[in-house]
């Protein structure tokens, strides 16, 4: 039987799903089987040998469906591989420079570490100004100071999902 891996998102604009379809995109062409879907419709782990999660980042927190996600399943995520990447921070530089070292939402993080994910990692994001609303552009442009566009490094998510999908095919068992 062949085990598939989740790759799973959280994404309010679409941008975070965009980056969860590259992941799995990258995966297939590894030679992998990978299912890429929204946090919502995830109801059973089971059929698969590995996880990634990806969660947008708006004014430092996740979408509160990722909390649940991740409350829910800890157990289950525990006992696979696990993956976990944020996307957010716009702007030239460094991706976690950017965000002073922030990896993961403080509240999350006893549950983060007791799952011990194989990495977390954080690639800038996309804010597209047509997509939100005034108050959110008002924050963006006023309190958090982030520039808009897209500043999505593919290269740096392609590099990181193929060191997934060698460590995932090192654990393959042999046919």
């Amino acid at each position: 039987m062949d085990r598939k891996i989740l790759v799973t998102y959280a994404s309010k604009y679409g941008a975070t799903a965009e980056i969860a379809e590259k992941i799995g995109e990258v995966l297939r062409h590894a030679g992998l089987q990978a299912d890429v879907l929204p946090i919502d419709g995830i109801r059973d782990l089971n059929s698969y040998q590995a996880v990634i999660l990806g969660c947008a980042v708006y004014i430092g927190s996740w979408p509160k469906e990722a909390a649940a996600f991740l409350q829910a399943n800890e157990k289950t995520l525990a006992d696979r591989p696990f993956w976990l990447f944020s996307s957010g921070p716009t702007g030239e530089g460094d991706a976690a420079e950017l965000v002073n070292g922030w990896r993961m939402p403080s509240a999350l993080k006893p549950v983060i570490d007791r799952i011990q994910p194989r990495d977390v990692a954080v690639f800038h994001g996309h804010i597209n100004p047509g997509k939100i609303n005034f108050m959110e552009k008002w924050a963006i442009k006023s309190i958090v100071k982030k520039p808009f566009g897209d500043f999505r490094d593919w290269d740096a998510i392609v590099a990181w999902t193929n060191t997934i999908a060698d460590a995932l095919k090192v654990t393959e068992p042999a046919h």
